[in-house]
């Protein structure tokens, strides 16, 4: 007599887990780190004052009238508001069946769609990207603002207002002294970079390199345990300031990236910050869209640095 298995039986209930995984990335670590600001137009402004070069011969003769110089004018620098936006269209039954790992499909549809334009903009901020305002507006991305770079032979640095881009030069090995050449110019016009933002692979690269001013990461154990061996570095101590080394899965693997916190934010429309809207039914579905009004908005150009044409 055969044995009465799985494989004939009839009612055997399926075993879907209710947990769903999702793997793809969701961290946007300079989006996250900017600051968040409100715009009120479609052209965001701001001004740049910078101070009379330093003098070493500031003397004059006993009771000399004064000489009145012109003072400096500030800069007026601006970047066009982006629309970006994600949108789904759920089915009635779909919202109504039973399901595994969620409850309502629109209501689990609008965090993925969320998460996919946040991601989007983090894209947005890493490509080379000028500002426009023609249909459609596009807001200059970080390398048509960062003119402290270091670049390869035959590339020249953007003119740093949003409205043109690095050009490329010869393709060369990341070194720390291309690090600190990016730095001290930054540093020199007032900034101090506080994040070098790479990509997987030039984590990779820059952890590799060997130099003084490494911070190398140290594991005490405080029970007898197996052996590690620790080849990531996370720290940068620069001779003009900390670096911390964030790796974004969206940056460029050409380049690797100086950022002064300070000096940089998010800027989005009133009502349009991940607004979410409910669009008019035409059938037997649910359709919404979410929509981000948003601009880069560098308060200080000079703060920054880039090393580009990187292997």
């Amino acid at each position: 007599m055969a044995t009465y298995t799985t494989a004939t039986a009839v009612g055997e209930r399926e075993d879907l887990s209710d947990v769903i995984t999702r793997i793809d990335p969701d961290e946007t670590p300079v989006f996250s780190a900017l600051k968040k600001e409100t715009g009120n137009g479609v052209f965001v402004e701001w001004q740049v004052q910078e101070l009379a070069a330093a003098s070493a011969t500031n003397y004059v003769n006993e009771g000399a009238d004064a000489t009145l110089a012109t003072p400096t004018a500030t800069t007026r620098l601006g970047n066009y508001m982006q629309i970006s936006v994600k949108d789904a269209q759920i089915s009635g039954t779909l919202d109504a069946v039973d399901k595994a790992g969620r409850d309502k499909e629109t209501a689990y549809q609008k965090v993925l769609k969320g998460l996919e334009l946040r991601r989007d903009i983090e894209k947005s901020l890493h490509a080379d990207t000028a500002r426009s305002g023609s249909d459609p507006r596009k807001a200059g991305s970080l390398s048509s603002w960062i003119s402290n770079v270091s670049v390869g032979a035959t590339g020249a640095a953007p003119t740093g207002d949003g409205s043109d881009l690095p050009t490329g030069g010869t393709d060369r090995d990341l070194t720390l002294a291309m690090i600190d050449e990016a730095m001290q110019a930054a540093y020199t016009d007032g900034g101090q970079p506080n994040m070098l933002v790479v990509s997987p692979a030039k984590k990779v690269a820059f952890s590799d390199l060997n130099g003084g001013s490494v911070a190398t990461n140290q594991i005490n154990y405080t029970a007898p345990r197996e052996a590690a061996i620790v080849g990531s570095v996370s720290l940068y101590l620069s001779d003009f300031g900390q670096l911390d080394v964030v790796i974004d899965r969206f940056a460029s693997d050409d380049r690797v990236l100086l950022l002064d916190s300070d000096y940089a934010s998010i800027c989005t429309l009133p009502s349009r910050n991940f607004a979410v809207s409910e669009l008019a039914r035409t059938g037997d579905s649910e359709k919404f869209q979410i929509v981000t009004e948003w601009t880069l908005k560098v308060s200080a150009p000079k703060a920054h640095g880039a090393v580009y044409d990187l292997n």
